[in-house]
């Protein structure tokens, strides 16, 4: 007897917007990561040299690395969502029968 038994008869569905999606992602996750770098590199080189440029450098700096993790739990969340549609597309599986010992009435 094998671990997962298919569903005899059973059409699978095709693949539609998630694997597109899914092929996107890296591009996606890796422009999201270099913009706010390249953002906090920038305001580190213009603002810094005084106290006051220093300041308000690291306030960016703060607040585009917020952007970032935002911007990776965003592709986290689409990642996981496309995944659970191509799995919910997959092949159907049959769970094995339970058979109740005393289905019509209750034991006594």
């Amino acid at each position: 007897m094998s671990l997962l038994n298919r569903l005899p008869g059973f059409l699978r569905s095709p693949a539609g917007l998630e694997w597109t999606i899914l092929r996107r992602l890296p591009l996606i996750a890796l422009v999201g990561t270099a913009l706010p770098v390249a953002g906090a590199l920038a305001a580190a080189l213009a603002l810094g040299g005084d106290p006051d440029g220093d300041k308000l450098a690291t306030t960016v700096q703060i607040v585009l690395a917020g952007v970032m993790v935002l911007h990776w739990t965003a592709v986290f969340t689409v990642g996981l969502a496309c995944a659970i549609v191509w799995i919910a597309k997959g092949p159907a599986y049959v769970a094995d029968a339970y058979e109740l010992i005393d289905s019509d009435r209750p034991a006594q």
